[in-house]
């Protein structure tokens, strides 16, 4: 009963609230991108039509496992599937026929309604690094991720105007019990930001856990009514279905919470090294998945994810901003689209150690495909490093200024009036110059995309201030945010109840290791 009371007062604010608000710092976040530009398509309707056929021979003739879950088995079995042991043959035109109740765009709300965002159609919405057990910064090195850091990263997050999401598990925290500190990292998200966050699916009680914090935070009535979480959902390919994800699922989709299903494929190791058969086999996982969720609930919303890279065939390791690893992207742009889903891939993906010039070419490389593959929820925008084993402060900041130029360039080119400068070419005239035109005067302030951190002074003034390369300028942007970070405000019994809610729980078993 104290409990539910506590979630009535904060859905209707209170003095206490409405005062919090009064007084509360706003950072500017710009909206989420929509694209005034035309998606690529690398692939012809012959070559889409053979990659869906294909897809649809895989799970009626080779199937898809799903391990230790017998609820989803029989699911599967009422739903009219041949199921043999752990085994799922889905026949033609069956999980094409469950997945047409999916949504082709939802609403996430944030608990500032003016932070959030609409996934789907031609929209883009950008979130952070997703995962890394180790951090890295200038002055400490590589290093394993505690609590301190998850919640600067959230800080961090927080504060970038051009990402419009806090994401999920920024980094690992590993000085928290593994079955605690979803606990804690959501709570961070929660109190730390007010943008739209992501949920654990580590084990399907603790996204119970999240969906429970959430009806806190939001009201439980509200959650089951509208989405709050979207949360990453990773099929363990070549075709599995574990049942921890699939568990975590479960309960998001029956809480009307929205789920990325996503393959998660290293080229050559985890799914052929072609092309057009790695494209066959994501389209085959990704119907499967999709299926499920809308077996578990029909209209749950949904993302279609595809995490793809290639490998080094001389080292094993992965490798980011390929060619090949493009060509997948865009061509599952393609069939995300036929479906009639919201995509999910891309991100600042690269192999480097260090935020270095490795680092920019397969980050530039991959943040653009991903602008052009017409992606709906870009995970992993900002901050990834060393393969994904790695949250670095200073490549976020860096990633997370160069999100401005995709709202740029997805703004496509203006050809109002205003644009065409006419007057201003006539002012101007044979041999003069612009620098002082009413059209320059009148635009110049908003007419070219800024950065907050790479350098641009003349030789001279940058010897003078130290010669400092981009990781030290960023190095400075990360320490500028942090100390100038102010919490966003919240209802203050809304926040008593989490962190109660967290303590009860943390209480209630041992710490373990799994």
């Amino acid at each position: 009963m104290a409990e539910a009371a506590v979630r009535k007062r904060g859905r209707g604010g209170g003095g206490a609230a409405r005062r919090a608000e009064r007084g509360a710092v706003s950072f500017e976040t710009a909206r989420f991108i929509e694209r005034n530009i035309p998606t690529f398509e690398v692939l012809n309707e012959e070559a889409l039509e053979i990659i869906e056929t294909n897809a649809e021979t895989v799970l009626e003739e080779i199937g898809v496992n799903f391990v230790n879950n017998p609820a989803a088995l029989q699911r599967w079995r009422d739903a009219g599937a041949d199921v043999e042991g752990e085994r799922v043959h889905i026949p033609r035109g069956l999980a094409r026929q469950l997945i047409s109740s999916a949504p082709g765009a939802f609403t996430q709300h944030a608990r500032n309604p003016a932070r959030n965002v609409d996934i789907g159609g031609r929209n883009l919405v950008l979130a952070p690094v997703y995962g890394p057990p180790f951090v890295r910064d200038l002055n400490g090195g590589r290093r394993y991720a505690t609590m301190e850091d998850f919640q600067n990263f959230v800080k961090l997050g927080y504060m970038s105007k051009w990402l419009h999401h806090s994401g999920g598990t920024v980094c690992e925290p590993t000085d928290v019990a593994v079955n605690k500190r979803h606990l804690d990292m959501l709570l961070a998200h929660m109190t730390l930001s007010d943008k739209p966050f992501m949920g654990s699916v580590t084990e399907p009680s603790r996204a119970q856990d999240s969906v429970d914090m959430c009806g806190i935070l939001f009201g439980e009535d509200f959650v089951q009514q509208n989405t709050v979480m979207t949360s990453l959902i990773n099929i363990n390919s070549p075709m599995t279905f574990d049942d921890v994800m699939m568990g975590a699922m479960e309960v998001y989709a029956a809480n009307n919470q929205a789920c990325i299903v996503s393959p998660f494929i290293v080229g050559g190791a985890m799914a052929p090294v072609s092309v057009a058969g790695t494209l066959t086999q994501v389209m085959a996982e990704v119907l499967a998945g999709i299926a499920y969720n809308q077996l578990v609930r029909p209209g749950a919303p949904v993302i279609m994810g595809s995490f793809v890279t290639s490998i080094d065939m001389n080292s094993g390791a992965p490798t980011f901003g390929t060619p090949e690893a493009s060509h997948i992207t865009y061509g599952a742009g393609q069939l995300a689209r036929r479906l009639g889903l919201p995509y999910r891939s891309a991100g600042s993906f690269t192999g480097s150690k260090l935020p270095d010039a490795q680092a920019a070419y397969e980050t530039s490389n991959s943040l653009n495909m991903g602008l052009l593959s017409g992606v709906n929820f870009m995970l992993h925008a900002c901050g990834w490093l060393e393969g994904g084993l790695v949250s670095s402060y200073e490549k976020f900041v860096l990633d997370a200024d160069q999100l401005g130029v995709l709202h740029r360039l997805a703004n496509g080119v203006s050809m109002d009036e205003g644009a065409q400068a006419m007057g201003a070419i006539a002012e101007v005239g044979p041999g003069g110059h612009y620098l002082g035109c009413e059209h320059t005067q009148a635009h110049f302030k908003t007419a070219f995309w800024r950065t907050d951190v790479l350098d641009y002074k003349p030789f001279e003034t940058w010897e003078e201030e130290g010669a400092r390369d981009s990781q030290t300028l960023a190095a400075a942007r990360v320490n500028q945010l942090l100390n100038t970070y102010q919490q966003p405000a919240m209802d203050p019994a809304v926040n008593e109840a989490l962190k109660d809610y967290v303590a009860r729980k943390k209480a209630s078993m041992p710490d373990g290791l799994i």
